[in-house]
């Protein structure tokens, strides 16, 4: 009996001995691979045993940083990362040393949003992507890493999210990774010559409400879910992707945002008007380093009345939505819109030119975020109207070089007078601005360009930019 109790007793010890010298557990986002941004403080948070001392020692100093686990066993530690550079090894340990190899230091982007930022290089099926193929075949690149947070709705925050990895941009990789993203990330790569991370937190179809806490959306009449609740739309119940996918990975060290989301709230622009600045400013204030870069992409025209519950006219037409984001961007502390009136599809809600919207939110990142100069940047921007006779006079900002239609006639712009009719209008380029009259409208008042669900935009600057469709009205 005394020899039972003893090996009892021994295996006892050994029991909780494992138990002290278990490995750290690290969030599913630190992995092999991992690109960490440069030149500033990143965080590494995990969990361990409650009150265990916590080790980091990167390769790149062979400095160790030192944290403690509080009760519940997490803690958290921030460590200074040198220039752009690697590959190096990142040591973590509480006793019982974990290592992450391959990790390099670079650019990190967080891509947010909808199917449009989801969709794959592959295309979706019976969705191609225009020149996928090759660009997939030629994107291997060991300076290119990428992350996607794996889908997840749930009512209740979530400490973690489900497992991935980072990966190394290869032909396997690139085809399953956001197209948007990986344009952007190829074009950033290219001209800063520096490793570049993107991680992709987006879910086909969600709502911005479904990105958002209760505290932020406590102003909007929506419904916030509780325990026992049934999630009865994963992708556009309120706070339900937050909880699954943003909030694990916040605090993740990154240069700035790209979000490319808006189709689901098509229906209502003029809550999105003020939805969409209340998110970002969400955000920010929960990664706690300021107003970083977030720079968005203007949904696409589409014919949205093939959708059930098939709405069509008033606020239904799309472009009120987008009237909606391009306003968003004078109230949105360092940010800026990519414009893409000019590849949409009537009949396909997913575009099947993804470059060019991943190359732009590229060149606003390159030029706002990264001081390049010497391109064009940001696409012409409507800015006032002024009324000579039965003429009016539309002037732009963003127009250095002047706007072109390339040779064609302009067949989108409106023009009303005191009445609210538009009637369409004959329009013509005078330099930085445009003039627009109609015989009906002898004394006009208001100007519409390309305000229509579904239309292509022939307004450009003359780097090839498109002019986003706009109102100078608030009917």
């Amino acid at each position: 009996m005394k020899t039972i109790k003893a090996s009892l007793l021994l295996l006892l010890l050994l029991s909780l001995a494992f138990i002290n010298h278990a490995q750290v557990k690290l969030p599913s986002i630190f992995t092999n691979n991992m690109i960490l941004q440069q030149q500033t403080d990143v965080a590494f948070w995990g969990w361990s045993n409650a009150g265990s001392s916590i080790k980091i020692t990167p390769s790149w100093s062979k400095i160790s940083y030192t944290a403690k686990a509080d009760a519940a066993g997490k803690w958290k530690v921030k460590v200074a990362t040198p220039t752009a550079g690697g590959p190096y090894t990142v040591t973590i340990s509480n006793g019982k040393p974990t290592t992450l190899t391959n990790v390099l230091i670079g650019e990190v982007w967080l891509l947010g949003g909808q199917s449009n930022m989801e969709m794959p290089m592959k295309g979706f099926k019976g969705q191609p992507i225009l020149g996928s193929n090759d660009a997939i075949l030629h994107s291997r690149n060991k300076n290119i890493r990428l992350y996607t947070v794996p889908r997840s709705s749930v009512i209740e925050v979530q400490e973690n999210s489900k497992p991935s990895e980072w990966k190394e941009a290869s032909p396997e990789t690139v085809s399953n990774f956001s197209a948007t993203g990986y344009y952007f990330g190829k074009l950033v790569n290219q001209m800063l010559d520096v490793p570049v991370g993107l991680i992709n937190c987006s879910y086909s179809g969600s709502y911005a409400e479904a990105w958002m806490t209760p505290e932020a959306l406590k102003d909007f009449g929506v419904k916030i879910p509780v325990k026992g609740d049934t999630i009865k739309a994963v992708s556009r119940t309120p706070t339900t992707l937050y909880n699954g996918m943003l909030h694990p990975i916040i605090g993740y060290g990154i240069r700035g945002a790209l979000f490319y989301q808006g189709e689901s709230n098509y229906d209502d622009p003029d809550k999105y008007q003020k939805l969409f600045p209340t998110m970002v400013k969400q955000w920010r204030n929960e990664w706690g380093i300021g107003n970083f870069p977030f720079y968005y992409a203007q949904i696409a025209p589409y014919n949205y009345a093939q959708l059930p519950p098939h709405h069509t006219g008033g606020k239904y037409n799309s472009a009120y939505l987008r009237d909606a984001q391009r306003k968003a961007e004078k109230v949105i502390p360092n940010a800026a819109m990519a414009v893409l009136l000019d590849i949409g599809e009537e009949k396909q809600i997913h575009p099947a030119n993804k470059e060019a919207g991943g190359k732009r939110l590229a060149l606003l990142a390159l030029a706002k975020t990264y001081g390049m100069n010497g391109f064009g940047a940001a696409s012409p921007a409507y800015d006032t109207l002024t009324i000579t006779g039965s003429i009016a006079n539309v002037r732009f900002q963003n127009v250095p070089n002047g706007l072109t239609s390339f040779g064609k006639e302009l067949t989108q712009f409106e023009i009303a007078g005191a009445n609210k009719v538009f009637y369409p209008a004959k329009a013509w380029i005078n330099g930085s601005s445009i003039a627009v009259s109609a015989p009906e409208v002898k004394e006009p008042v208001a100007v519409r360009y390309a305000f229509k669900d579904f239309v292509v935009g022939d307004l450009y600057g003359t780097d090839g930019l498109p002019v986003s469709s706009f109102r100078t009205d608030t009917w």
